[in-house]
């Protein structure tokens, strides 16, 4: 094994499934971050491998963390990524790999961990996250992926066409994955361009129930959903009082239900209505 990785063998995993949540890239609305923690939250897990932090994180751009007591120094916390161990409510074994997006050796890092699904016969490995796009908040949360084969993208959905665009270490993992043989999907999640910077549990919802239907796992994305339905009214009561906010949404609505390509779609107001939104959503003594 390489010296990239340090095994713990408590627990020895039965065909799992591989789920990516790597802080660091593209998550719009919080929604992968949200849905991480409600997975962590109904699958209890315990370590299973870690990762060479020094050889992987640039400690400068992720400094660690220490506890001061009367101006003693205890504990340093040092960032951190690991695979944890968990099964869910149906006694399907799930691994979950969590912490930053190595910040340096990324061939290496990805090669390891297309190394390790093959060795446990990980039998499928899922990314997930969320990007801005032009869509509404009043229509369900659109999927979209990036996946290893033909098959895992047409189940998820995929935005079409050819598109070269930046790529987080997650699409690297899944195209590793991938040539060594192992299914590989990310799960994109679409909000609101002018939600992006504000917590949008929708998109959390979404994640989780499209992971749950791509891997087959029994997960429970109902606290989600109620999050979102309140989320959802305080939007409402925000734009209710606006026609130009009404026209936007309107506007985005009419592009939606029509199924047309929304991505490079300028809309000049969306980030007048941002500011607005998210100064009204902070005003809210619950958020």
């Amino acid at each position: 094994m390489s010296p990239l990785v340090s095994i713990e063998r408590d627990v020895v995993p039965r065909a799992p499934t591989l789920v990516v949540f790597l802080d660091g890239w593209i998550d719009a609305g919080g929604a992968a971050a949200l849905a991480r923690a409600a997975l962590l939250d109904q699958i209890p897990s315990k370590r299973f491998a870690t990762f060479d932090g020094d050889a992987l994180i640039d400690y400068r751009a992720r400094r660690p963390t220490m506890q001061l007591v009367d101006g003693v120094i205890g504990a340093v916390r040092w960032p951190e990524i690991e695979l944890r161990a968990g099964v869910d409510r149906s006694g399907n074994d799930v691994l979950l790999l969590v912490g930053p997006e190595p910040d340096m050796r990324w061939r290496e890092f990805t090669a390891e961990v297309a190394a390790l699904a093959k060795s446990y016969d990980v039998r499928m490995v899922v990314g997930l996250g969320a990007f801005p796009a032009p869509v509404p908040h009043t229509r369900a949360v659109r999927l979209a992926s990036t996946a290893s084969d033909a098959v895992l993208a047409e189940k998820v959905g995929f935005v079409g066409g050819t598109l070269e665009v930046p790529c987080g270490i997650q699409g690297v993992l899944e195209r590793a994955c991938g040539d060594a043989g192992v299914p590989a999907v990310g799960i994109w999640a679409r909000v609101p361009h002018y939600l992006a910077a504000t917590p949008y549990p929708a998109a959390a919802a979404s994640l989780i129930d499209g992971l749950a239907s791509a891997a087959g796992l029994a997960l429970n994305s109902g606290d989600l959903h109620a999050e979102a339905a309140a989320a959802r009214s305080r939007i409402d009561e925000l734009v209710s009082n606006s026609d130009e906010h009404l026209s936007l949404i309107g506007q985005l609505e009419a592009q939606v239900d029509a199924d047309e390509p929304t991505l490079n779609v300028a809309l000049p107001s969306g980030d007048e209505l941002a500011a607005e939104l998210e100064r009204f959503l902070r005003e809210q003594p619950d958020n």
